[in-house]
């Protein structure tokens, strides 16, 4: 990869982390509902927007549907690169076709500075030996990720946050079905990366879990970069049971997306080898499509209809 799509690369991160705009988004269906800064004891303070779709009510029960980097979801005026999956759009399509059941979207804003460390599976880097630890550390710091000093990932405390302090609000506040089978998540690049971790450490709370453009490198090099292997030693081991769990993957091979296609053809064999067929698995490729909210905008309507299929 040469160093123009490595600096683009590195644009894209730092502006995802820093420059999305505090002002409540607007949606062209549904309605949109603000929790400022939402406080936990696992993480920092950060916007909570959940969408709820036309004709809402309290005597109807919702899937819901979790979904990370909540601040480019909605509206891309205010985005920080005018793009945005247009979520709402994507789900309310869905429902005038009766294609899927109706769930609600909640959107959890990353944290900015610590959203590589939120993200990043944490047992997978723990690991790590001590000198591989130390060259991710050295990979990320190459590529402007913002450590102070040594890289820790907090994942299992975003995790915490999610299942033991958002997800009991949503449970109480909105008409929301509680189990399993009408919870999921979703997100791309680390927000699939922190996706799959999410169905795999909490198999018994997520029923589903969506992962495009899954950033199955970790850092933003494959060379000598053990990370990879790490994420396919970790599935191999805490993969959830087939017969109960739904998993989406997919990749486009430009930008970013070029570090993914070979090693999501590893975890797809180990997708087979755990047992999960067309029913509960699925991994779409798209040539041609590169790392942005434009490609997974385009796309978004393909996981939520494998997730909440009638």
């Amino acid at each position: 990869m040469n160093f123009k799509i490595i600096a683009l690369i590195i644009l894209f991160t730092l502006s995802l982390q820093t420059n999305a705009q505090d002002a409540l988004a607007k949606v062209v269906n549904g309605k949109l509902v603000r929790i400022d800064n939402f406080q936990s004891k696992y993480i920092t303070p950060r916007h909570i927007d959940i969408w709820l779709p036309d004709g809402y009510s309290d005597s109807t029960k919702y899937a819901v549907l979790y979904m990370h980097d909540g601040q480019m979801l909605y509206d891309s005026e205010q985005s920080w690169n005018k793009q945005a999956w247009d979520i709402d759009d994507a789900a309310s399509k869905l429902f005038n076709t009766k294609r899927t059941k109706k769930f609600i979207v909640v959107g959890i804003w990353n944290g900015g500075e610590t959203r590589h460390s939120d993200y990043f599976p944490q047992k997978p880097f723990k690991s790590l030996s001590k000198s591989e630890k130390d060259t991710v550390n050295a990979q990320l710091k190459r590529s402007h990720v913002p450590i102070k000093t040594t890289f820790n990932p907090q994942s299992d405390n975003y995790l915490k946050f999610m299942v033991e302090e958002l997800k009991p609000y949503i449970d109480n506040t909105y008409s929301v079905y509680r189990d399993r089978e009408n919870t999921y998540v979703m997100g791309s690049s680390m927000g699939g990366l922190i996706s799959m971790y999410a169905i795999c450490e909490y198999p018994k709370v997520f029923g589903g879990a969506a992962c495009l453009s899954t950033h199955w490198v970790g850092t933003f090099i494959l060379e000598n970069n053990p990370m990879p292997n790490e994420f396919l030693k970790y599935l191999k081991k805490k993969l959830p049971n087939p017969n109960k769990h739904k998993i989406y993957f997919d990749c486009g091979d430009q930008t970013l997306d070029a570090l993914y296609p070979d090693i999501q053809n590893k975890v797809d064999s180990i997708m087979i080898e755990k047992g999960y067929n067309s029913s509960s698995w699925e991994t779409k490729y798209f040539p041609g499509e590169n790392h942005s909210e434009q490609a997974w905008n385009k796309r978004a309507s393909i996981p939520l209809e494998f997730l909440f299929k009638k």
